[in-house]
């Protein structure tokens, strides 16, 4: 299968992330497009989104994936960047590297399992590895078993547990994974990429 992937500017990105995180029931608080352009404004970024055919009309095509990532410094002004960079300062080496954080993204519920997000991942490691990033981290928590489940497929390593002592299920995970070429390599999806405008 091959998966069509569109790669997008800050602004259009954003107001599609807002609109399809509507479909997301599971994520607690929804992020507006306002507060992913904050974010993503003056740092290198990549918003990808996976299309498919809808099951219904197979000749349109529908958003059924996301994934936004964005590079992390070991001197972050944003206090909840910042805050993350502290936790992972014994796990990560910041300094003199280029660091990817995997922040948003998720699957449509009836699209999921064939693949996309997978998808989504190899081709931001690709554009990654191109731009010079290092490595990639993702942050979870440990009732997140799907997503925990997704990681481990994607060879993501568990570099920091963070217990939560009232609910363990409200535990912090923290993954990582170096982006060598034999991570490129280790790719399996087929990709189309075309930039929206």
């Amino acid at each position: 299968m091959e998966y069509l992937i569109k790669q997008y500017p800050l602004e259009k990105g954003a107001l599609e992330i807002q609109y399809l995180e509507e479909f997301f029931g599971e994520f607690p608080r929804k992020k507006t497009a306002q507060e992913i352009i904050n974010r993503l404004n003056g740092r290198e970024y990549l918003i990808l989104m996976a299309e498919a055919p809808l099951p219904d009309d197979p000749g349109m095509t529908a958003p059924v994936s996301f994934k936004v990532v964005h590079e992390i410094r070991a001197n972050e002004h944003e206090p909840r960047l910042r805050d993350l960079v502290d936790r992972l300062r014994d796990s990560v080496k910041f300094e003199d590297r280029k660091v990817l954080y995997s922040w948003i993204g998720g699957t449509r519920s009836d699209w999921r399992g064939q693949g996309h997000f997978r998808a989504l991942t190899e081709e931001s490691e690709a554009w990654a590895h191109t731009v010079g990033f290092h490595e990639v981290v993702v942050k979870t928590k440990n009732k997140f078993y799907d997503m925990r489940g997704t990681l481990d497929h994607l060879e993501f390593d568990v570099v920091k547990y963070e217990v939560d002592a009232q609910d363990n299920r409200e535990s912090k995970v923290y993954l990582s994974k170096k982006l060598t070429s034999e991570v490129l390599r280790s790719h399996r999806s087929l990709r189309t990429v075309v930039h929206a405008h």
